[in-house]
């Protein structure tokens, strides 16, 4: 089991040690690439989407501390876990606007040699193939010149179903593939697209080709 991150809040390395502790009951953890997480400075990290605990699977697996946004209605649900969420470095955007408030706060993030995790397809895939992506992680990365680091959890779908099975330590992967360079402009719209695809790709490529969909086509899987 990994160790938590030494740069990570104390929240979060509380948070690390809990999961550390229920992993093993609940499934069989494989990580794979953490070496291609850059060891400092700011990055961000773009996976798929399967929904549920991929964030904590993700979060836990990687080697430095994620800060991720979440959409506004989860700091709505309950005070508590508002302040959760919050201590571990999640922070809200308003899905569907333009929250110039959050896309600040993630260049911020990146620009003080943090981690920020994104899920270029922008809603969950509930365990489904990859969906069409969107710009704002090649964005995000574009404008800051950090690099992505493109990432896939696979098995969580199987998690949510047999976590309750004391016979049945489901497998989960988690992967972290090699950093990818924007060189481009950031306000070239076509070279930003153009990259996302791109990204959607490497991640595709992480992934069994069941769960590649329209990133699965002969010449880029």
């Amino acid at each position: 089991m990994p160790w938590p991150p030494k740069d990570s809040t104390t929240a979060w390395k509380i948070c690390h040690s809990i999961v550390s502790g229920v992993m093993p009951l609940l499934g069989k953890l494989t990580i794979e690439g953490r070496e291609n997480v850059p060891k400092s400075g700011g990055a961000v990290l773009s996976c798929n989407h399967p929904g549920g605990v991929d964030v904590v699977a993700l979060g836990y697996a990687s080697p430095r501390q994620i800060y991720y946004m979440a959409k506004q209605e989860l700091f709505e649900f309950q005070p508590w876990f508002s302040a959760l969420i919050s201590s571990v470095g999640a922070f809200p955007i308003r899905r569907g606007e333009n929250d110039t408030a959050a896309i600040e706060h993630s260049l911020q993030l990146v620009r003080e040699g943090k981690v920020l995790g994104m899920f270029p397809e922008g809603t969950r895939n509930k365990g489904g193939p990859l969906g069409r992506a969107k710009s704002g992680a090649v964005r995000i990365a574009a404008i800051t010149g950090v690099p992505l680091v493109p990432s896939a959890v696979i098995g969580i779908p199987e998690l949510h179903k047999e976590w309750k099975n004391p016979l049945r330590r489901t497998p989960v992967t988690v992967r972290f593939g090699e950093p990818i360079h924007f060189t481009g402009d950031p306000e070239d719209v076509a070279a930003v697209q153009h990259q996302s695809v791109e990204l959607m790709y490497a991640i595709a490529r992480l992934l069994p080709a069941e769960l590649r969909g329209r990133y699965g086509e002969s010449g880029n899987s």
